[in-house]
């Protein structure tokens, strides 16, 4: 027998799960070994086709819009990535060891009903996503009619016109199934890829090659001027993969092993946003040796083409690529997030529509109105999900030492029941973490702590949580170091805080080698 199994093969056929109906089926169980085929390349090819996308291309130029020069813009790139890099290859690890998926890992830290806070904040911003990439969408149709017929350019209802088309083909989608755009999938990254190469040979030629484009200065003249948008940019930069970090054992749940997971994310994540951010940053530079000053948004840049075969192809390879990752990533989730809620009420349909209404709700023509508003948009979220990333990695790590009682995950009254399914230390590690990053929107002294929203928010929740959790170790089964006993040559873990003060029978948890 082996402890804590890398993968258990079948939580029903090896333990006889015993398991609330109400948190368990299918999807969410735990992954068997035949259901493990990510090698290290599927990590690479995923965080290549997750990297090539509008909003990853808005995300570098906004920093050149900003007033970085082009070293300065793929140096925070470059380091933003590697940071976030850390939590997520840390919250990867459950994913991997036990073959559960986000919503039942956040579980052991949360309770069992407790989840859902996490969860609900998780799919809140991908509402918020979806109408961003909604608004995209709009945008691209509203500039290929420019482009087919240039008089609509003076008709400002056109766009709203256009960005309501494109939310409804949104919702009809979702309405007719995810199934039905399934076939995008596999040449939408890499058409938008050859779009915007095309661009990017378009403005390099407009600027009259790569060396003015290079060497134009940042528009900073003092380090404190450059360090507060640099250090307000990273913390976006983060944030821009605050929702995945989180949700991340969604996909490392199939890796083959904990080292091709590790290696396929540590190369694909990295590389593959230095080397698209490039094509932003280089095409935004361009931008201000050409036109004077500096054009973030690539539709916008697309429309002044005066090449309409060329700018129309552009636009629809947006569009494709727009709708294909609006569906795959940004209704999928929330949807499966709200039907958990209420599994008799709201079906992965009903939740779809939920996420639309919402996704217009958020106004993202207003996030999205300059790059500072969206910078300000990802710094923003990242106070609600930096504190859940602290958590999660505090209680796994720091408070568990990695094990968890996979079984419990599943059903009530085992040791993440805590209070009536909560866990209360963990509600107010949250809140801890979240007051403390917003409130410098609050108290302009402290504006810095809304500027390092991620950081700070996931600093404090984690020790606030660390603090609670050590005070009452028995709870939960949060007991770090396991007393570890053997009987008759057969290791066993004999963890009691998944017993009673008493000294009830305590849960073995082992499984076949």
């Amino acid at each position: 027998m082996t402890l804590y199994p890398e993968g258990p093969a079948s939580l029903t056929d090896a333990y006889g799960l015993r398991a609330d109906p109400t948190l368990y089926n299918a999807d969410l169980a735990p992954t068997t070994p035949e259901q493990r085929t990510w090698g290290t390349y599927s990590y690479i090819a995923l965080w290549f086709s997750m990297s090539m996308g509008v909003t990853a291309y808005m995300l570098a130029s906004s920093l050149i819009a900003g007033g970085m020069d082009c070293k300065q813009a793929l140096a925070t790139i470059l380091l933003g990535n590697l940071i976030v890099l850390v939590p997520m290859l840390l919250n990867a690890h459950a994913g991997t060891k036990y073959g559960i998926p986000f919503p039942v890992f956040v579980r052991a830290s949360f309770g069992v009903r407790g989840a859902n806070i996490p969860a609900m904040l998780r799919a809140l911003v991908a509402c918020g996503w979806f109408g961003i990439q909604t608004w995209i969408g709009g945008q691209a149709i509203y500039a290929m009619l420019n482009v087919l017929w240039p008089t609509s350019a003076a008709m400002p209802s056109v766009l709203w016109i256009c960005f309501l088309g494109f939310w409804l083909l949104n919702m009809a989608v979702v309405w007719r199934g995810v199934e039905s755009v399934r076939f995008l999938q596999s040449f939408s990254a890499p058409f938008l890829l050859v779009m915007s190469l095309v661009l990017l040979a378009f403005m390099t030629h407009k600027a009259g090659g790569f060396g003015p484009m290079l060497s134009a200065p940042s528009q900073f003249h003092t380090h404190s001027s450059f360090l507060h948008f640099f250090f307000l940019s990273l913390t976006g930069i983060v944030g821009y993969w605050a929702t995945l970090s989180l949700n991340i054992p969604d996909f490392t749940r199939y890796a083959r092993s904990q080292e091709s997971q590790i290696a396929g994310q540590s190369f694909g994540l990295p590389v593959a946003m230095v080397l698209y951010s490039f094509i932003g940053i280089a095409c935004t530079s361009a931008s201000t040796v050409v036109f004077g000053h500096a054009i973030w948004n690539p539709i916008t840049l697309l429309g002044l083409f005066h090449q309409p075969f060329v700018a129309f192809l552009a636009l629809i390879s947006i569009l494709i690529a727009t709708l294909n990752l609006n569906i795959g990533a940004n209704v999928v989730s929330p949807s499966n997030d709200f039907s958990h809620l209420a599994p008799n009420l709201i079906s992965f349909r009903t939740g779809g529509m939920i996420t639309g209404i919402l996704g217009l709700a958020v106004m993202p023509w207003k996030l999205m109105a300059s790059h500072t508003d969206y910078i300000q948009w990802l710094v923003s979220y990242s106070a609600l999900l930096g504190p859940v990333a602290g958590i999660m990695i505090a209680d796994y790590f720091l408070v568990r030492g990695t094990r968890l009682d996979t079984e419990s995950l599943y059903r009530r009254e085992g040791p993440y029941e805590y209070s009536k399914g909560f866990n209360p230390r963990a509600l107010v590690a949250l809140a801890a973490g979240v007051l403390t990053a917003l409130i410098g929107l609050a108290v302009p002294d402290l504006r810095f702590l809304y500027e390092y929203a991620w950081f700070v928010g996931f600093g404090v929740a984690a020790l606030v949580y660390i603090v609670l959790m050590g005070t009452a170790p028995r709870v939960g089964g949060a007991t770090p170091l396991a007393q570890r006993i053997k009987v008759g040559g057969l290791e066993k873990v004999l963890d009691p805080a998944l017993g009673n003060s008493a000294g009830a029978k305590a849960r073995i948890v082992a499984a076949p080698e």
